[in-house]
């Protein structure tokens, strides 16, 4: 059909990387849920209505809306193999110009941890950054004690570039976190990550 543009689809060995679809919200909602403890300190507040169906069709017109525009690239991973939802990443903030740059964040669900899923995944999505978006440059960041995420984006190569003061609310106050980064053909050292 003329005038409709394809959605971006990512391939990694083990899972598809897309765009969330209105029928993900059962799976996403029992995932999240399932996953709170796990995945709340290291996030804002979630709303009162955060794994609601309402707010899941919000957050899939705004994944849409996001790509189309070209100011983010939110993606859902799903397992290849059963189609199972293992969490999501999304490349936010992207600007343009002088910049060409964008802001990496992302989540996996509990039972899918330190399987190198995410890993697989930010790998993907930043060599999709680099060559069809030609950015220049990701950034990300996180608490400083959250040593599981340190060591996806130092495995990534993504390298520190130092502490952001107050930088988001998380669980309800602003709390310092450490920022990474990933420069298109980056000639910096590698860091001591394991």
């Amino acid at each position: 059909m003329l005038g409709l543009k394809r959605r971006p689809k990512i391939e990694t060995e083990r899972m598809t990387l897309r765009l969330p679809q209105h029928g993900d919200w059962h799976a996403w909602a029992q995932l999240r849920g399932a996953s709170a403890a796990h995945l709340t300190p290291w996030e804002p507040v979630w709303a009162f209505d955060h794994l609601s169906r309402k707010s899941f069709t919000n957050r899939v017109y705004w994944a849409q809306r996001a790509e189309t525009q070209g100011t983010a690239l939110p993606m859902l991973l799903v397992r290849r193999d059963d189609q199972t939802l293992l969490g999501a990443i999304t490349l936010d903030n992207i600007r343009r110009g002088p910049a060409q740059a964008g802001t990496l964040g992302y989540w996996i669900g509990q039972p899918f941890v330190r399987q190198g899923l995410m890993r697989e995944a930010v790998l993907a999505l930043v060599h999709h950054a680099f060559t069809a978006l030609d950015l220049s440059r990701i950034e990300s960041a996180c608490l400083p004690e959250n040593v599981a995420s340190r060591g996806v984006l130092e495995k990534s190569g993504f390298k520190y570039e130092g502490v952001a003061q107050s930088y988001l609310q998380i669980g309800g106050r602003w709390r310092n976190h450490v920022l990474y980064s990933n420069l298109r053909g980056d000639r910096r050292g590698r860091t001591d990550a394991g």
